[in-house]
């Protein structure tokens, strides 16, 4: 059984490997790998004191997946947040992706945001059909916005109104 909890400091080592290998893959994150263990306990540290949500999946106490909404800093834009998340590949296609982000997005909610945004390379079909899932809608493309090993990605851009 795979349960979900908001994260707490116990999980900061677990959820740092487990960012560190989905960055690795080098197909769906916004890095190529984790920030140092002292960065990510920092922001994850942040997360919890802002009281912004961010829950992780636990199978046999280790994380292998999370989904969080990071609240933006400056007052225009704090009614609204950004969306990461991602799930270790043996637990891809399970509904996973969809009892993380269901859980994150009533947090976010209840927290009194009204916008959630999130950035998503164009090729990752899965994650798209899973945003459009919970209620996502397309607001743009940037094209050419992501450069791996000399190959150009696309990147939709998409957002929640609650």
């Amino acid at each position: 059984m795979i349960e979900i909890i908001a994260i707490s400091e116990a999980q900061i080592e677990s959820f740092h490997r487990a960012l560190d290998t989905v960055a690795r893959e080098r197909r769906y994150l916004a890095f190529l790998e984790a920030p140092p263990l002292e960065a990510t306990r920092s922001f994850v540290l942040d997360m919890i004191a802002q009281g912004n949500p961010q829950f992780v999946a636990l199978s046999g106490g280790d994380v292998v997946g999370w989904c969080d909404v990071r609240r933006h800093p400056r007052s225009i834009y704090a009614h609204g947040g950004v969306l990461g998340m991602g799930i270790l590949q043996p637990f891809r296609g399970q509904g996973l992706g969809t009892r993380l982000i269901t859980t994150t997005l009533a947090a976010a909610q209840g927290a009194g945001m009204t916008r959630v945004e999130l950035s998503v390379r164009e090729n990752n079909l899965s994650a798209i059909a899973l945003y459009k899932r919970a209620g996502f809608a397309v607001e743009g493309l940037s094209r050419n916005a992501v450069r791996i090993d000399g190959v150009y990605e696309n990147i939709i851009q998409m957002a929640l109104l609650f």
